[in-house]
């Protein structure tokens, strides 16, 4: 690779973030945003090279695959009656429907749409409205932020225990995720990975994985471990990775560390 993710990481953060990141966010679902970065994402020769680099042995795949479909039909059977009574709660807490959708990059380059469990209020996209010049600052460089003040009382009790995820189920019956895998990045996340882009999304997306079973919030972009940490679960991704994922998030979910941003 020509560049590695530190290095292109603190490149960036020296130029600016106006010359990584445009004012307006594109949550379309053509991935165009993401093309005038990375020309070649989302065509036949960007998911050429991401298949060319995982290396995933067939047998895990299949057990994976089946694992993905099992556990996740469980999860919403088990969980559709509290999320209809939650669904509820929800509409009167950010007078928004309950659940929302914004665009992801999937594996292969290919764009969908992510499903969540809405924590924040409902006109929560006019950033400008609600976020400081320091907050916007951040935004941009992270897609998150300390404090935020769109979030409701109960969006960061839901977010605090990850449960405004679990609508992320639906997306690994469709095939769209699997349950653990790399953070499903956005159109401008991706950039951050520079020519590690391609090596990232040979696998699929996940609901946890190695950055939220670690250092999660603690690890960003601007930092590039970030970057490090997902790029370390695609190149190792393994029966052994897979199950000290699992295993962590449950520390984060219910440990001392959970932080919900």
């Amino acid at each position: 690779m020509a560049n590695n993710v530190t290095d292109r990481a603190a490149a960036t953060a020296a130029a600016g973030t106006d010359s990584l990141f445009p004012m307006e966010v594109s949550l379309g679902e053509t991935g165009a945003g993401c093309r005038e970065w990375l020309p070649t994402l989302g065509t036949d020769e960007f998911a050429e090279q991401c298949r060319s680099l995982d290396h995933r042995p067939p047998l895990y795949r299949f057990v994976k695959r089946l694992f993905d479909l099992v556990f996740s039909a469980c999860v919403i059977a088990v969980g559709f009656i509290p999320g209809l009574i939650l669904s509820l709660v929800i509409v009167a807490d950010t007078k928004g429907s309950p659940i929302y959708s914004q665009a992801r990059v999937g594996r292969l380059g290919r764009t969908f749409r992510i499903y969540k469990f809405r924590t924040m209020v409902a006109d929560s996209d006019d950033v400008e409205k609600y976020l400081d010049a320091e907050q916007l600052a951040q935004w941009h460089r992270e897609r998150k932020v300390d404090n935020d003040p769109r979030i409701t009382p109960l969006g960061r009790k839901l977010r605090r225990l990850s449960l405004d995820e679990v609508p992320n189920f639906l997306n690994v019956l469709k095939g769209d995720m699997s349950v653990i895998g790399p953070r499903a990045v956005s159109c401008e996340e991706i950039e951050w990975f520079g020519d590690d882009a391609e090596t990232v999304l040979s696998v699929p997306a996940g609901i946890t994985g190695l950055w939220q079973a670690t250092r999660r919030n603690d690890a960003t972009f601007e930092s590039g471990e970030r970057q490090r940490i997902e790029l370390e679960y695609a190149k190792g991704a393994g029966f052994a990775m897979d199950f000290r994922c699992f295993i962590g998030t449950f520390g984060v979910m219910f440990g001392k560390k959970r932080t919900g941003r």
